[in-house]
């Protein structure tokens, strides 16, 4: 079986906490997992998923890396045709700009698990081969 990897990287305070957009998002991938596994096994994948911490330091110095989802070595903003905006995040971020999602005129703090389960559909679909 081939291997679909799914990344995905978020805040994480000293404290271990992290903001809720991440939060939401971590959610989100442990609903959609169980689906991909559904989904992909037909395809012959198994989607595995690396969970990345950004250190608040790190965190500072770039926080539109924080809350981002890469399958199968591209960004899922890649994927869906998305853009990526921001938007001022909670206390775990320390008031900052935080990543947000753009599709249209909806934009998404925390990442759907739809929005994920459809990026990894696609990205499966063009790994192996089909158009």
């Amino acid at each position: 079986m081939k291997t679909l990897n799914i990344l995905w990287q978020r805040l994480v305070t000293p404290d271990g906490e992290t903001c809720e957009r991440c939060g939401g998002t971590q959610d989100a991938i442990v609903r959609a997992i169980p689906q991909l596994r559904e989904a992909l096994r037909p395809l012959g994948f198994e989607p595995v998923l690396e969970t990345r911490e950004i250190a608040l330091d790190a965190f500072k110095g770039m926080p539109s890396e924080s809350n981002r989802i890469w399958i199968a070595g591209r960004s899922i903003e890649d994927w869906l045709e998305a853009s990526v905006g921001k938007s001022r995040c909670c206390s775990a971020c320390g008031g900052e700009q935080c990543r947000t999602l753009e599709i249209g005129a909806e934009t998404f703090e925390a990442i759907p698990e739809q929005l994920i389960v459809k990026a990894a559909l696609l990205a499966a679909r063009r790994v192996d081969g089909k158009p």
